[in-house]
């Protein structure tokens, strides 16, 4: 009896060896997955920090587009030196509540859901992040990394910092980012000095500046841009912009 105790006791104290064994490297596991968590949300946050008051010197898209075509053209100018239709333009035509969500327009995405996918649910907020902090795709992976990273651009930033971020790496023709370089391409004219009717046609053509042109638009982009341009006047008339005009 005392034998068969003794041997329960041994074998006992040997899967508890055994357990702790196996433990051992699951603790280091979860260690390091964590500091890794904290790391990047560490990393994240003073980037993002950073690029509150230092211009992006290029983003995932820009670098790619550079070196597929060989060179591209962009030049950074401040939000005062662009023409205040051309950002009401942009906000009426890709994201009308700029000024009134948190980064993520849930009435937005209802909308697209409900449209069957035919619309986009993207803020500007959310573009910016894809464009400056991530790259493009449609992966749950990065999309994931976009909702997280959205909110803390957002505490951050000012509306106006990322609407002007926004306007100089968008892509607004085939390797033509930002609105400087839109308007000289597209008009011959500086940013500060678009028209309401050019401004339109450059907020038309962002969903698809591959496909679309505003130098040549088709009656499709000219009724697009006629909305647009309608659209801006509206929200400038209704207090809507003045989260990045004031």
């Amino acid at each position: 009896m005392a034998k068969a105790a003794k041997k329960t006791k041994k074998n006992n104290s040997g899967r508890s060896w055994i357990k702790a064994r196996l433990a051992q490297p699951l603790r280091w596991f979860r260690r390091w997955i964590l500091r890794g968590v904290f790391a990047f949300a560490l990393g994240a946050v003073l980037l993002v920090t950073l690029f509150s008051v230092v211009n992006p010197p290029t983003t995932h898209t820009i670098w790619s587009e550079k070196r597929r075509l060989g060179d591209v053209d962009q030049e950074w100018v401040p939000l005062e030196d662009m023409a205040p239709v051309l950002a009401r333009s942009v906000v009426a035509a890709e994201d009308a509540r700029f000024c009134q969500h948190w980064g993520i327009d849930v009435r937005a995405i209802r909308a697209a859901l409900a449209e069957g996918g035919q619309r986009g649910g993207s803020t500007l907020s959310q573009q910016v992040v894809k464009n400056v902090f991530l790259w493009q795709g449609r992966s749950w992976g990065r999309k994931a990394l976009e909702t997280l990273l959205t909110p803390v651009v957002e505490a951050i930033w000012s509306k106006r910092r990322i609407l002007e971020v926004y306007l100089n790496v968008a892509e607004m023709d085939e390797g033509i980012f930002g609105a400087e370089a839109a308007a000289r391409h597209y008009f011959g004219v500086g940013p500060d000095e678009l028209n309401a009717r050019q401004a339109a046609l450059i907020a038309a053509v962002l969903p698809n500046p591959k496909q679309r042109s505003a130098a040549r638009p088709s009656q499709n982009l000219k009724r697009r841009a006629a909305k647009i341009r309608d659209g801006a006047a509206t929200i400038r008339a209704d207090g809507r912009a003045g989260c990045f005009e004031h």
